[in-house]
């Protein structure tokens, strides 16, 4: 698919992260696959994935563009999404529309430089690089590097944002007011309303993972809510 095809196509829309690891009920690549189907059916307009069996499976169900990622962690860095060369060139082969790439300042694995990332992307295939960062300053040098979207994914997951409101709405404002290139907003989304507020804070379109396709998490929150009423409504008994 090409660039202006696949902007147009989330221009304005939901984009649905179908993830699961390893230990979570979901985990595996059948049960991605008809997440996404689900994901197509309620009006996603695109697919996030992680790893290469979870992708391929995904794209034999659905004919949705897939935002490609692999989640790696290593030993001498806190960067893990799509970390290295290694992970970039099997997104590649997996010949995903977008590969998303972390971003942060943070040490990268193997020394490796986020320039070499987007270069080999660049040298290889004609996917988009989408920059996963979590900050403001991150954004801007991601686009100086020349990526084709920034995500916010990870505002309040680095070290130095962990203090962030969430989801991060002034980040989504600040690069969408100043950015040349779409900003996608993800990140803590886990409403519809806030789905709403991504958006009229300029966000193109909106990624939202956990809040869709983590029913244990989906649970929990409903479990709370309803622990604390019943706490609540006890103590107004007594």
């Amino acid at each position: 698919m090409n660039q202006d095809l696949f902007l147009q196509e989330i221009k304005g829309q939901l984009i649905v992260s179908c993830q699961a690891l390893p230990g979570e009920p979901l985990y595996g690549a059948d049960h991605m696959a008809k997440m996404a189907l689900a994901a197509k059916q309620g009006g996603a307009a695109a697919i996030r994935a992680n790893s290469v069996t979870d992708i391929l499976a995904i794209k034999a169900e659905v004919d949705l563009p897939v935002i490609g990622l692999i989640k790696q962690n290593y030993k001498d860095s806190p960067v893990f999404i799509t970390p290295t060369k290694k992970e970039v060139q099997l997104l590649i082969e997996a010949e995903v529309d977008v590969i998303a790439i972390e971003a942060t300042f943070q040490e990268r694995p193997n020394q490796e430089r986020f320039e070499e990332l987007i270069d080999l992307v660049r040298n290889s295939c004609n996917s988009l690089i989408m920059a996963d960062v979590s900050t403001y300053e991150e954004g801007f040098k991601a686009i100086e590097l020349g990526v084709d979207l920034i995500s916010t994914t990870l505002s309040s997951y680095t070290s130095y944002t962990k203090e962030r409101e969430i989801p991060d709405l002034p980040l989504i404002e600040r690069l969408s007011q100043q950015s040349p290139i779409p900003i996608i907003a993800e990140g803590n989304i886990k409403t519809p309303e806030e789905a709403a507020k991504a958006i009229h804070a300029g966000a193109y379109a909106v990624v939202v993972g956990a809040a869709i396709t983590r029913p244990q998490i989906i649970t929990k929150s409903f479990y709370e809510a309803v622990q604390e009423a019943s706490v609540g409504l006890n103590v107004k008994r007594s």
